[in-house]
């Protein structure tokens, strides 16, 4: 009889716990981050800048969980399966958020119906950067070396499809020259083979090139922002170098699962707000090249949606189409 009471208050005690334990305000336990990238890349290195203040402000731990593959698409079906309860959220990037949804053709997701946008954290130019053994010191140089080279630049990307690699297609278009596309599992191995001189040009963000830049590791020849960058600032913009009417900017944000209840998403746009807020993490995002650039959760669904319809423009023209 005493086991068996003890066991009744034993079973009603761990049920009395979960119940607290799930009434408890949020959060009230670790936040899973997923990165649909390998680590050691731009959006690894953006998300390290953030997660020590948002833990802060969140007060709870947030761990950074890679899924890599397809185009930042792995880690993005990861999110979509999970709980909305503020959990698991994805860390994405323009590829991941407005050009996929275009570019592939099985298990893909529509971003403003599979997610709840949380926050966009930063906006950021692509450098259009070579191998030093490639012998031109401008993007006019460039141009007339890919012409009488065409099959001597390969060029790498973070993934077929991704920003990374539309935008050399785009720019083939706008010039005249013809590349070949090498893609990667994300922009960490692409840039290591850069570096190796496996291949020789990439358009990639500045905040994973401008230290191997102003180390003279690699050379950056344009970038593709309105206005130059303050981490390299004597790189013209490709308006300057002569290609008019191109400008693409790159932006990072956070999304959650569908349907996540309004009292978590202000919770958690807040706490965004709040750390980007905070001078340090300014500072550290401004000198890797990437802008501060928050958005709440409304305001970020309408960018989305505005960004979607410019990249499946792209993507139609580019005839892009991946399964």
């Amino acid at each position: 009889m005493k086991r068996t009471l003890l066991s009744l208050v034993g079973v009603t005690m761990l049920a009395v716990n979960s119940i607290a334990a799930a009434q408890a305000p949020y959060p009230n336990k670790p936040i899973k981050l997923i990165i649909g990238f390998p680590p050691g890349g731009p959006l690894d290195t953006h998300a390290r800048v953030l997660t020590d203040q948002l833990q802060k402000h969140l007060g709870q731990p947030v761990i950074i969980d890679y899924k890599p593959g397809a185009g930042g698409s792995i880690g993005a079906n990861e999110v979509i399966k999970s709980a909305p309860d503020g959990y698991t959220l994805l860390m994405a990037n323009t590829g991941t958020m407005v050009i996929n949804p275009f570019v592939y053709t099985k298990n893909i997701y529509d971003t403003l119906r599979d997610f709840t946008p949380v926050a966009r954290t930063a906006q950021q130019p692509l450098a259009l950067v070579v191998h030093n053994d490639v012998p031109a010191k401008t993007w006019g140089e460039f141009v007339a070396y890919a012409k009488k080279n065409p099959t001597k630049i390969n060029y790498g990307s973070a993934g077929n499809g991704g920003i990374s690699h539309l935008v050399p297609e785009m720019l083939e278009d706008a010039v005249g020259i013809q590349m070949t596309h090498v893609p990667y599992k994300g922009s960490a191995p692409a840039f290591t083979d850069l570096l190796a001189g496996q291949v020789q040009f990439m358009a990639e963000s500045i905040p994973q090139v401008s230290q191997y830049v102003k180390a003279g590791k690699v050379r950056a020849l344009a970038m593709t922002g309105k206005e130059r960058n303050s981490a390299i600032p004597e790189v013209p913009t490709l308006g300057e170098a002569g290609v008019k009417n191109f400008e693409v900017v790159g932006f990072y944000g956070v999304l959650a699962p569908a349907k996540l209840p309004a009292d978590v998403l202000a919770k958690l746009s807040d706490a965004f707000k709040r750390t980007l807020a905070s001078e340090d993490v300014k500072t550290k995002m401004i000198s890797q090249g990437a802008d501060p650039a928050f958005m709440d959760s409304a305001a970020f669904a309408a960018f989305l949606k505005s960004e979607s319809a410019r990249w499946q423009a792209a993507v139609k023209k580019a005839n892009v189409k991946l399964d």
